[in-house]
C-alpha cells in the first residue's frame, strides 16, 4: 500500500502538471503516454503468441497522434491526415515476408492497437481544445481526469462497505452494483463542485459528463480485466510499482474519453 501511495501522488503531480503548465506540456506528455500504452497493449499481445506488427503501429499511432494534434496548431485541412493511411497499410505488405500461420491476427491486432489506445489518447487530448479549436483550455481534461478518479474512489469504498450484489463477476469479481452506483454519485458531486470553479457551461452539462465518465469509465475497466483474463494476465506491465501497468490506470479512459468528446461536441456545438 506504501509503495501504490507513492507511485500514485507522484504520477498524479505528474499529469496534473502536463494539464495546467500548458497546451506544449500537455502534448508533449499525452503522446509519450500514448505510445507508451500502445507498447505495452502490443507486449501483452506477443505473450498470447500473436505477433502485431510492433515498430510500424508505434510510428503510425505517434503519426496519428501528432497529425491529430496538428491540427490545433497549425489548423491545416482535415484532408491531410490521409497521408497516415500508407503507413498503417503497410502492416498487409510487411506480413507478406513473414512465416506465420496466423498472419490476419498479427494484422487484426495492430490495427486494434489503434483502435483501443490511440485514438482514445486523441480524443482526450482534443479535449483541451473543444471551446476553441486553436487555444488552449485546461477545464474539460482536469475535470474528465477529476471525475474519473472520483469514480473510482467512490466505487472503491462504496464497493468495500456496501457490496454484495456482482457487478460483472466473469470479468471483474471485485465490482458490485453498490460500488459502480457509489462512484457515480461520487463522480457527480465532484462535476456538480465544478460547475461552480468552471463556469462556462451549466451545471447539467459537467453532471452528464460525470454520468458518462462513471459509466463508460467502468465498461473501459470491465473490458480490460476481459483483455488480461484472455492472456492469462494479472497486470498489464509493471511501469507503475503497485499499480501494475499504463493500461491498468488508463483502461477508464480509453472508452470514456470518445463517448465525453461526442457528448460534449454534439451539447456545446
Amino acid at each position: 500500500m506504501k509503495t501504490r501511495a507513492i507511485t500514485a501522488f507522484f504520477f498524479t503531480i505528474v499529469m496534473l502538471g502536463s494539464i495546467l503548465l500548458g497546451s506544449y506540456a500537455f502534448t508533449i506528455f499525452y503522446l509519450i503516454l500514448s505510445g507508451l500504452s500502445l507498447f505495452e497493449f502490443y507486449k501483452l499481445i506477443k505473450n498470447a503468441g500473436i505477433r502485431p506488427h510492433r515498430n510500424i503501429g508505434l510510428m503510425a499511432g505517434s503519426l496519428i497522434f501528432l497529425m491529430a494534434a496538428g491540427l490545433h496548431y497549425l489548423e491545416y485541412d482535415v484532408k491531410y491526415l490521409l497521408l497516415c493511411i500508407p503507413l498503417i497499410f503497410s502492416v498487409f505488405i510487411t506480413e507478406l515476408y513473414k512465416k506465420n500461420k496466423i498472419p490476419f491476427a498479427n494484422i487484426s491486432y495492430t490495427f486494434v492497437g489503434f483502435v483501443y489506445v490511440t485514438i482514445p489518447f486523441c480524443f482526450f487530448h482534443a479535449l483541451g481544445f473543444l471551446k476553441n479549436w486553436n487555444e488552449y483550455n485546461f477545464h474539460l481534461p482536469l475535470a474528465f481526469l477529476l471525475m474519473l478518479w472520483a469514480n473510482d474512489t467512490g466505487a472503491y469504498l462504496f464497493g468495500v462497505k456496501y457490496g454484495k450484489r456482482k457487478l460483472f463477476e466473469r470479468h471483474s469479481p471485485k465490482k458490485s452494483w453498490e460500488g459502480f452506483f457509489g462512484g457515480m454519485f461520487t463522480s457527480i458531486l465532484v462535476a456538480f463542485a465544478l460547475s461552480f470553479l468552471f463556469t462556462e457551461s451549466p451545471s447539467w452539462v459537467w453532471m452528464g459528463m460525470a454520468v458518462l465518465i462513471a459509466g463508460f469509465g467502468t465498461l473501459g475497466d470491465l473490458v480490460e480485466s476481459m483483455l488480461k483474463r484472455s492472456l492469462d494476465t494479472k497486470d498489464s506491465g509493471g511501469l507503475l510499482p503497485g499499480h501494475g501497468g499504463l493500461l491498468d490506470r488508463f483502461d477508464g479512459l480509453l472508452l470514456a474519453a470518445p463517448v465525453v468528446y461526442a457528448y460534449l461536441y454534439l451539447i456545446l456545438y
